[in-house]
């Protein structure tokens, strides 16, 4: 059968695959299951005449959600109809859930829901259930994913329509506009009628009320997480193609359909809503002024951490890894998502970790590490700064989650998790620069058991890591209670050949800034993900 590639088409062959229908048939009011009439995954075909322009919000799915889930609470609301517009308590709820949106983003409105008088609490979403627990599974079985096409959005200009909107529960979490490069439409072409279509100033685009906005065609996805007019910035969300930028050639399909069979997949994208995307809020060093930022994974990134704690739940601890992240291409975020993801990972039923040791000497990391993990849980009762003697020990023996430290104390560290045979640790290492000099070579070469005494005062940390790290494997002294996931920037040659099957010719010529991650487990490790791309 050949591919309808046109932006129509595209916006077809989407819908069919999430929804099982074409979607240019949804009526006004219509609640039904997804169909599965061309094997849909899992998705509602949305009405844009459901869409409430002057909230931003899908009401018809989540009136339906509340309904399904919470009816003791959708009862106390007291609506004479949910779907007239005029109904006065209706219209105080959606006013009270759009203000909460509007101030808190709804990444943290569908993680906490809101609270509304008289009703009580309202859940927005439930998330990934706990296995055995079938209360948890049933409520969730009920969270409603849905796509609408030809979505129109404004409240002045009423014919302007972006090409697909995507909703959970009725909330807004993803925009896109469609083109075809058969027909002289590309990515760029889209993300221009972003830049100038797309007014930021509509309730859907103001920050935080929609999590990502998509630009596609055929070949290429770009993202941008804030639109502000012709400053909007995208970034790529391409897998890579040969250490270059772009995607490989899909014998299957078109170059993008990862996008929408892989990465919003109900259950992926509620992955991502749960441990990666965010709101964080950064302070300027120079003014003070903060200013919030909104965080959207880039497809590396997602890679790199799925691909380590699967193999993490698949062998346990005591294995090593060297991760090849490029500066630039967001790898603080990866450190902090990899460093909170592994506290839960679990291996027959069991955690595999009992704590999550991150070294490194950089401030910037220090605090993303405390950004990210405060959108999931506690920071007090989770992370623990080892700046004193004794805070090691005190910290493990509290039960703290995630200790974070410096390269200076890296020696110590691994003396002291050496007589914790009870308990298993996942070392992170964050090798991000090699302005430390000597000191830093020298501390880890301490610690990792290198006894040569003549380094030279100006090797940088990725070659003493990973040079102390075989020689220390070589004489036995890993600690098998400890699993080492090393992230270097910029690697060597030599670094490449000792530490995985790893081609080294494209490393003559720089990409940067660039998105290239590789990761390696052990000398078994057999899996390769390789991606380079333009900021």
């Amino acid at each position: 059968m050949i591919t309808d590639t046109r932006e129509k088409g595209l916006e077809t062959l989407i819908m069919r695959y999430l929804t099982g229908e074409d979607g240019l048939a949804a009526t006004l009011n219509r609640i039904a299951d997804p169909s599965a009439s061309y094997g849909g995954a899992g998705y509602f075909a949305g009405s844009a005449q459901d869409y409430d322009r002057a909230h931003a919000l899908d009401v018809l799915q989540l009136f339906a959600f509340l309904s399904a889930t919470q009816p003791a609470a959708i009862n106390r609301l007291a609506l004479a109809d949910a779907s007239n517009p005029k109904d006065i308590n209706r219209l105080k709820f959606l006013t009270r859930l759009s203000s909460e949106i509007g101030k808190r983003g709804v990444i943290d409105v569908l993680r906490k829901g809101v609270e509304h008088h008289p009703a009580g609490h309202f859940h927005l979403f439930y998330g990934t259930p706990s296995e055995g627990n079938a209360k948890a599974q049933a409520l969730h079985a009920q969270n409603r994913f849905s796509i609408t096409r030809q979505l129109a959005y404004s409240a002045d200009e009423t014919r302007r329509a972006l090409d697909l909107g995507l909703f959970i529960n009725g909330l807004p979490i993803a925009t896109f506009e469609l083109k075809n490069s058969l027909t002289r439409q590309t990515v760029e072409d889209a993300i221009e009628q972003y830049r100038r279509d797309r007014d930021p100033r509509e309730r859907l685009f103001e920050f935080g009320r929609c999590v990502v906005h998509f630009a596609v065609d055929d070949s290429e996805v770009r993202m941008c997480t804030e639109l502000k007019g012709k400053s909007s910035w995208f970034l790529p969300f391409n897998k890579g193609y040969h250490d270059g930028a772009g995607n490989p050639p899909n014998p299957h399909g078109l170059k993008t359909d990862y996008l929408w069979q892989e990465v919003l997949t109900p259950a992926r994208l509620t992955d991502i809503l749960e441990n990666y995307a965010q709101i964080v809020e950064e302070k300027d060093a120079r003014t003070g002024r903060k200013k919030r930022r909104q965080v959207w994974p880039r497809y590396h990134q997602l890679g790199m951490v799925r691909q380590a704690l699967a193999d993490v739940s698949s062998h346990g601890a005591g294995k090593r890894y060297l991760i090849q992240h490029s500066a630039g291409s967001g790898k603080s975020n990866s450190i902090a998502w990899l460093a909170h993801q592994l506290i839960g990972v679990q291996r027959n039923g069991k955690a595999v970790f009992n704590s999550v040791i991150v070294v490194t000497d950089r401030r910037i990391l220090d605090d993303q590490i405390q950004k990210t993990i405060k959108q999931f849980m506690q920071v007090g009762a989770t992370v623990g700064h080892a700046e004193h003697s004794g805070d090691l020990r005190q910290f493990i023996e509290q039960g703290k989650k995630i200790i974070i430290s410096t390269v200076q104390k890296f020696p110590f560290i691994l003396d002291e998790i050496a007589t914790e045979g009870g308990k298993t640790f996942a070392i992170v290492i964050d090798e991000a620069h090699s302005s430390q000099g000597g000191k830093t070579s020298a501390a880890m070469s301490k610690a990792l058991g290198d006894a040569t005494d003549d380094q030279d005062a100006e090797s940088d940390v990725e070659d003493t890591v990973n040079e102390a790290l075989e020689k220390r494997m070589a004489a036995r002294k890993m600690l098998t209670n400890a699993s080492y996931f090393a992230f270097t920037a910029t690697p060597k040659n030599k670094t490449l050949e000792s530490n995985g099957r790893f081609s080294t010719s494209t490393l003559s010529r720089r990409i940067s800034p660039s998105a290239r991650v590789r990761i390696r487990r052990s000398s078994r490790f057999q899996e390769n993900t390789s991606m380079a791309e333009p900021k």
